[in-house]
């Protein structure tokens, strides 16, 4: 395997002030050329952890792509910038990384035509509104040729702006304003701007999360119904938020729900072998 850790904004200057120092994890599983495999092209996973846009949280990031590299994936962990830097920088942070894995997809061995963008939480609600709005005029001021990706996977993410279903302190931070006007409401709601050409997206979240409401997860998934977009939900009955690989690796008390909810893993593995057609 080779790992990389890049500095984003070596690579695109451009992203200026708005950003911060965004880093790219870059997990690279060796091709095995003793089977033949010397010019494999591998699918790519684009892993936005959660952290209510106040930080990134480490145990959405490496736990998650060492699950991955195994499934013969190019995993790409994005540290994008947080409070106080605010939108859109994330959004063309995300825009950047993948214009990044097109210029080096011969060296890096990538299938530009099989990226899944991934987000846990507020990187839920990035990896969301990134897969409905790649090609918005906030994003294409800065990556002209900003590009969509074919899959995304959403855990307990952060959906709406609605403030009777939102996680607040992501909205705040995001925006750097403590209410935002309807406007900026209908911006930041993922699930207003689903369309017919939203990428198939898997959903998981649980019913008793009491930190992002599970009708973040149920909204987007009736979007997606609503505009003939394939979508595979999951709402766990038990469990709190932010339980990543829900195991011992990432929570302090991993018991039976966990156990149950740790399927998750399985279940979006095969959903990708699915959808990529792998």
């Amino acid at each position: 395997m080779k790992y990389e850790l890049l500095h984003l904004k070596q690579f695109f200057p451009n992203l200026g002030t708005q950003s911060g120092d965004p880093l790219v994890k870059v997990y690279l599983p060796d091709n095995l050329t003793e089977m033949g495999r010397d010019d494999e092209q591998h699918p790519c996973l684009i892993v936005c952890p959660g952290g209510a846009y106040e930080f990134c949280s480490q145990r959405e990031a490496e736990p998650i792509a060492f699950h991955f590299l195994p499934e013969g994936f190019n995993v790409f962990v994005l540290l994008y910038s947080v409070a106080p830097h605010h939108y859109p920088a994330q959004q063309c942070e995300v825009a950047a990384l993948i214009e990044l894995i097109n210029q080096n997809a011969d060296t890096w061995h990538c299938d530009t035509g099989r990226i899944t963008l991934m987000g846990f939480s507020a990187g839920g609600h990035l990896a969301a509104q990134y897969a409905t709005s790649y090609d918005s005029s906030a994003i294409r001021t800065v990556i002209p040729n900003s590009k969509p990706v074919q899959a995304t996977v959403l855990g307990y993410p952060v959906i709406t702006a609605d403030p009777k279903w939102t996680h607040q302190i992501s909205m705040t931070a995001l925006t750097g304003k403590a209410h935002c006007s309807p406007e900026k409401l209908y911006l930041f709601s993922c699930e207003k701007h689903v369309r017919a050409d939203t990428p198939p997206t898997f959903l998981w979240h649980t019913a008793e999360d009491e930190c992002v409401p599970v009708m973040n997860s149920l909204l987007y998934a009736q979007a997606l119904a609503a505009n003939h977009v394939p979508f595979e939900l999951h709402v766990f009955p038990q469990g709190e938020h932010g339980l990543s690989t829900s195991d011992r690796q990432t929570s302090h008390n991993a018991g039976e729900t966990h156990q149950y909810d740790h399927i998750w893993l399985d279940c979006v593995k095969s959903w990708l072998n699915i959808t990529l057609k792998r």
